[in-house]
């Protein structure tokens, strides 16, 4: 018997401009310690189909049959549910500090699960939860658990929310994006401990993510879906090796990894239909390259093939291939002019200085590092190494403890604060949650038009002519300059972001995690637009970033960052190449990749029935 099976589960949401359409007659089974992959581009209904079977959508419309170890879960009560949620079904959220409350500690706050379900001692409780911590990757979990969420980085919170979701060894595991914000050690941790799980105590594992790499390495079926319905699925090895779905193909060939350094990505073209009124026919046609014309009109067969494959479309072959070309395109290399050069960074938390460095926390030590004009310089470490405490140290938003920083050949050191402000309209940041770093009770507009009124070089019209000249220059619609962040797409939010960063026409940009929190469609775009924009403005960029595959692809040179040093420096195919460091080497060996694609030998097809969704 199946651990859990959903059987034609639909979910609508009532909102003021009428129902959404999230999640459209989707099936599927688990077995025991199964692993199963969740895919599909932002809107597509992973997440609220998951929060639909623990019951946490209270006022959506969900119908259809959710069966968990015998019961229908959409059958039972709030005090029923309650029981079962964290003792026999743990959830592991995405955004990690909107699920950890700021006033408590993070060890009170994954101990309360386990007295919610067990009747423990908090001497017990207190340190099977330190275990979990240390197993998560936490270091020093013993001092850590009286620690508060905003004392970890982005990353280490994640790790608290697998600690809480496991620490009770719940049967059937549901991860949210659980990795998104991991560097690719942990994530080989992270991994690593849920398999662990699967072979010691058959847990069952629903992964929802937009690595396509991690999960052909670790997936045992997948479930593509998009605009609430479920076009793909079947054993991971032979979906991602041959997809039967045009749209999982497209999916695929947005992969950096699949193309040369420097080639142009070949995105899925177009944005998913409003989930308010989908069209007619099968919902992926209007971007569909291999669309025939009765996909417009007939609602498409579900077939099924030989190797396990089930697709919902009129293919009855391969679809087209959707990468075009995967050849590099050659870039001039960087000038000689320096535009940032870092002597000898020092940077200490808590009172210590450059004789006395234990008086402190020294999170930098001892920082040399150039970037030339036109260059792109990667920034690679794991979480907690200090790379975007760096970037703030370029930015001027963290004063150094010791060294010197030049920017265009002046020492940042030496400015006053009249100075400093003219000097910030050479560095910019893009930050790698682009809607916390947009003003959500502002409008676009505004938001992109601040440069030019905080360093008074624009007004009215004026401003607002070139606030539009910048949206359309970054794919945006100037006639959207009225909307607010929440009306735009997590791809449009990190385009406005760098229009933001454009607008003064800076020297520097660094890129903090930029594409990190963006499925791998609107990735390929967000990359594309950087690097056109590099090429036609001469601009130079620090790009951080966990992702080993698209710091390849977009940099000139990659340094490596440990424990607050540079312990190597290279360009980017020598460093993935011929790794000098150890550390490198483990970077390197935990990083997954897409396997490469192949044809589906021996694939016939087995049935096709037509699947009408009301």
């Amino acid at each position: 018997m199946a651990v859990l099976e959903a059987r034609h589960l639909s979910v609508d949401i009532p909102t003021e401009d009428g129902v959404i359409h999230a999640v459209r007659d989707v099936s599927f089974a688990l077995e025991a310690g199964e692993l199963f992959g969740i895919a599909g581009e932002s809107g597509s209904g992973k997440s609220v189909l998951t929060q639909a079977i623990l019951g946490l959508l209270p006022n959506a419309i969900v119908t259809g049959d959710v069966l968990f170890e015998g019961r229908n879960l959409l059958g039972l009560k709030p005090a029923e549910l309650q029981s079962i949620r964290g003792s026999r079904i743990g959830m592991i959220f995405q955004d990690p500090m909107s699920s950890l409350h700021p006033y408590y500690t993070v060890g009170s706050q994954i101990t309360e699960m386990i007295h919610a379900h067990e009747k423990v001692e908090k001497t017990v409780a207190r340190r099977r939860a330190i275990d979990l911590l240390a197993r998560v990757g936490i270091s020093e979990a013993d001092r850590r658990f009286d620690s508060f969420p905003h004392q970890f980085s982005g990353g280490m919170r994640q790790r608290v929310m697998i600690a809480m979701a496991l620490i009770l060894n719940p049967p059937l595991v549901i991860a949210d994006e659980p990795t998104t914000a991991l560097d690719v050690t942990v994530q080989a941790q992270i991994v690593a401990l849920l398999d662990e799980m699967r072979r010691e105590r058959g847990t069952t594992v629903v992964m929802i993510t937009h690595d396509l790499g991690l999960l052909s390495s670790i997936a045992d079926h997948v479930m593509v879906m998009y605009a609430g319905r479920r076009m793909e699925l079947g054993p991971s090895s032979a979906l991602f090796a041959a997809p039967a779905h045009p749209y999982t193909a497209g999916l695929l060939a947005s992969s950096p990894a699949n193309y040369e350094a420097g080639a142009e990505l070949v995105p899925i073209p177009g944005r998913p239909p409003s989930l308010l009124d989908t069209p007619k026919g099968c919902v992926f046609a209007p971007r569909c390259a291999s669309a025939l014309p009765r996909c417009t009109t007939e609602a498409p067969p579900l077939r099924v093939f030989s190797d396990g494959l089930q697709s919902l479309c009129w293919l009855e072959g391969p679809p087209a291939d959707a990468a075009a070309s995967v050849a590099g395109i050659a870039k001039a290399p960087a000038a000689d002019e320096i535009v940032v050069k870092v002597e000898g960074v020092r940077l200490t938390y808590g009172g210590g200085s450059l004789f006395n460095p234990g008086a402190g926390f020294e999170v930098l030590k001892g920082i040399d590092l150039e970037l030339h004009r036109g260059e792109t310089l990667g920034l690679v470490g794991e979480s907690g190494c200090g790379k975007s405490t760096f970037a703030r140290v370029l930015a001027g938003l963290i004063p150094m403890t010791h060294g010197k920083v030049s920017l265009l050949g002046r020492d940042l050191g030496s400015l006053d604060g009249r100075a400093w402000q003219a000097m910030r309209r050479e560095v910019q940041l893009v930050f790698q949650n682009p809607f916390g770093a947009l003003n959500p009770r502002r409008r676009v507009g505004a938001i992109i038009g601040d440069p030019y009124r905080i360093h008074s070089l624009a007004s009215g019209t004026e401003r607002k002519r070139e606030v539009q000249r910048l949206m359309e220059l970054v794919g945006l619609n100037p006639e959207h300059y009225n909307r607010f962040p929440a009306e735009f797409s997590g791809g449009q939010r990190q385009r406005i972001g760098i229009a933001r960063a454009l607008a003064l026409n800076p020297s520097l940009i660094i890129y903090d995690e930029p594409v990190s929190a963006l499925d791998v469609s609107i990735q390929a775009q967000v990359l594309n637009l950087m690097r056109s924009l590099q090429r036609d403005l001469d601009l130079t960029y620090l790009f951080i970033s966990h992702d080993l595959a698209v710091v390849r692809h977009v940099c000139d040179r990659i340094a490596v960052m440990q424990a607050g040093q540079i312990v190597e420096l290279a360009d980017a195919e020598t460093l993935y190449r011929a790794p000098q460091h150890p550390y490198t080497r483990t970077l390197l060996a935990a990083s997954v990749t897409t396997p490469p694609r192949h044809p589906a030998a021996g694939r016939t097809l087995v049935s096709s029935n037509v699947v009408e969704v009301a």
